[in-house]
């Protein structure tokens, strides 16, 4: 680990004559949009219910990922993977806490190598998880301040949201008990809590203008930052990232006015998988933390996921969808911007969100799995000179950082665990990689570890994607992919065949017609596994 790190160190070190050089040159800007918990529920990857014409637009001229998926279902390690190319056990940011660079002080990002390339890299808006970089959100990375919340943009009849939230009887609320909680002596994540407590709603349809939330008001200031990158000159790495459709599902009235509650699709499979491990699942943890939630959720006898009664299963979707198209028109703003400025010809579009999201499927909601709705994530590429395509050929998050130094001309870092997708960009028939892998930790189960005697509290669920299989092993003994595999380190292991079973409804690992399947998706998992201890401790 040690050595790779200063082999990176040493990679961004750039001769200034270079730099100056290259700024010169005409190379291509690139508009790189995050959107937080977005899964590939538009129009452009088949969805008929969805309203998403902006990105529709940008996928019409660019190449859509069909068969994308992230590092791990959850926003902190997907976000330090994509940005520095490398998986989770690199970074070693496998939560919500883990700074990305008091592990690897010298890991090297994406726009921090672009500036050693000759361009200006700028931000606003959730890019990196906050919780796993500086307070500059990675300080590195930007060639200037990253840009904070500016209430100079902020509806002007509403004021500023308070917790997120514009509804007025909630904004009350939420004065109310915020002043409560600092009279008790409360401050920080404990504040935070006790007010959750009282006011935390899961959904809210207010009729205000887009700029009455943040993501509205954060557009409006990134169409002023754009303006001013045109007029430098420089090259520029201009990174925007949008909250919705995050939690809550807030969203001005006119975008749920796109959509009927009645017509909102329920999953179609709602239970566990037959012969599924109970180590995939979880209890929607993330979603028990609203206030309206806990009141009305129950718990199954299967011990997974969570029971919500149908109206309120229908609210949430009906919230999702509408704080997706809201977020669509805000990209829409964006694209606009580069039209009006004459720059879409010479910019790179890329839009991702950092993985999917479980809407009531396996009776799960939020992430946190390795199954497909949570690890399934929409990526799309916009590149001058590249003729539009859909694609399945397989793609991961980590494929990024190669992918843009490819089309911008830059050389590829030597280290990155991701590969350059242009080529399947120039044609959608190429395959630069047989599967893509995604993995997700899981604390100690009690109940399983005195069934089975496991000996250990922590495990690692390491997930391979072919174009029909997903093939999942669960290791245990805190096992990371640095360290030395053994079969006596597997606990559990799942196979669920996409081409007749869509909704992962049996786990067919030691069925006998799967047995040839499962035998060469473990050799291919085991060669993966030894592959990165390799490459990590060199």
């Amino acid at each position: 680990m040690k050595s790779i790190s200063l082999l990176l160190l040493g990679m961004v070190t750039i001769p200034v004559q270079a730099q100056q050089s290259q700024a010169k040159s005409v190379r291509p800007n690139i508009l790189f949009i995050a959107v937080d918990d977005l899964k590939p529920i538009l129009g452009c990857y088949g969805d008929k219910m969805i309203k998403t014409p902006n990105i529709d637009r940008l996928a019409a001229r660019g190449t859509v990922f069909q068969q994308n998926y992230c590092q791990q279902a959850v926003c902190g390690p997907t976000r330090a993977s994509l940005m520095t190319g490398m998986r989770p056990d690199y970074t070693r940011v496998w939560d919500l806490k883990t700074k990305m660079r008091d592990i690897n002080p010298s890991i090297l990002s994406l726009p921090q190598y672009l500036v050693s390339q000759g361009y200006s890299t700028q931000g606003i808006g959730k890019i990196y998880d906050p919780r796993c970089v500086d307070e500059e959100l990675d300080k590195p990375s930007w060639s200037v301040p990253y840009y904070k919340k500016s209430d100079k943009y902020i509806s002007r009849l509403t004021g500023k949201p308070e917790g997120g939230y514009q509804d007025p009887a909630t904004k009350a609320q939420y004065i109310k008990y915020s002043a409560e909680g600092v009279s008790k002596g409360l401050k920080g994540k404990e504040l935070t809590d006790y007010v959750a407590k009282y006011v935390k709603p899961s959904v809210e349809c207010a009729n205000v203008a887009d700029n009455a939330y943040n993501d509205g008001a954060n557009t409006l200031y990134a169409k002023d930052i754009i303006a001013n990158l045109a007029k430098e000159g420089k090259p520029f790495f201009f990174a925007v990232g949008f909250s919705k459709p995050h939690l809550p599902f807030v969203a001005p009235k006119k975008y749920w006015d796109m959509y009927k509650r009645e017509e909102m699709p329920l999953a179609a499979y709602q239970q566990k998988a037959k012969n599924g491990p109970e180590i995939g699942y979880h209890t929607a943890g993330e979603l028990l933390a609203y206030s309206d939630i806990p009141p009305i959720a129950s718990f199954s006898d299967q011990k997974v996921g969570m029971d919500l009664p149908v109206a309120k299963q229908r609210e949430l979707i009906h919230g999702y969808y509408a704080a997706t198209s809201y977020t669509d028109a805000q990209v829409g703003i964006l694209l606009n911007t580069l039209d009006s400025l004459g720059l879409s010809q010479n910019t790179i579009v890329v839009l991702w969100g950092d993985h999917g999201w479980h809407l009531g499927d396996h009776n799960l909601w939020c992430k946190h799995t390795n199954f497909e709705q949570a690890t399934h994530a929409p990526l799309l590429i916009s590149a001058p000179g590249i003729n539009p395509s859909k694609t399945k050929s397989p793609s991961e998050f980590i494929d990024i950082f190669p992918t843009l130094c490819e089309l911008t001309g830059a050389k590829i870092p030597g280290h990155l665990d991701g590969k350059s997708l242009v080529p399947v960009m120039k044609n959608p028939g190429t395959v630069v990689k047989e599967f893509s892998v995604s993995q997700y930790p899981r604390p100690s189960n009690k109940l399983e570890n005195a069934r089975l005697g496991w000996s250990d509290g922590e495990y690692m669920g390491y997930s391979l994607r072919t174009e029909k299989y997903r093939y999942t092993v669960w290791l245990k003994n805190s096992f990371r992919s640095y360290k030395p595999y053994s079969e006596e380190l597997v606990a559990v292991t799942e196979l669920y065949d996409y081409s007749k079973d869509p909704n992962e409804t049996t786990n067919v690992v030691g069925e006998k017609e799967y047995a040839a399947v499962s035998k060469e998706l473990n050799k291919k998992m085991v060669k993966f596994l030894a592959s990165q201890q390799n490459k990590y401790r060199q």
